[in-house]
């Protein structure tokens, strides 16, 4: 499995697209893979508050409901509501399937983040 370079990773199994002070934030193949169909997902409201860690939102498929992770502290900016409708859309387009996207609090928070290869050792 290959994981885009350009993202940063969690040892949750979500990836960062940084912006400046903006961070898009998805779920990896590997973890829509272990979820199986997607069947709903549960998103916060833009303006929402998150710590880095705190549970933002959920994701249920036909084997499971899990718990979505901020990856980085701050407040979302913007949420991906076309995926209420389409919830599926994370199980075929893992890495371009944004669920929200937060202004870091802390940009220094992302220093922590994995890079491509340190995530794809970590799923092995």
């Amino acid at each position: 499995m290959t994981y885009p370079a350009g993202l940063k990773y969690t040892k949750d199994h979500e990836w960062i697209d940084l912006s400046g002070d903006r961070a898009k934030v998805g779920i990896t193949d590997y973890a829509q893979q272990q979820l199986g169909d997607v069947v709903y997902i549960d998103l916060p409201e833009v303006g929402a508050k998150l710590k880095q860690g705190q549970s933002f939102g959920t994701i249920e498929s036909v084997k499971a409901v899990s718990d979505l992770y901020a990856p980085l502290s701050g407040e979302v900016v913007e949420v991906n509501t076309a995926l209420k409708d389409k919830p599926e859309t994370v199980n075929m387009d893992p890495h371009g399937s944004w669920m929200i996207v937060v202004r870091m609090a802390s940009p220094a928070e992302a220093g922590a983040l994995l890079d491509a290869t340190q995530y794809a050792d970590l799923t092995k």
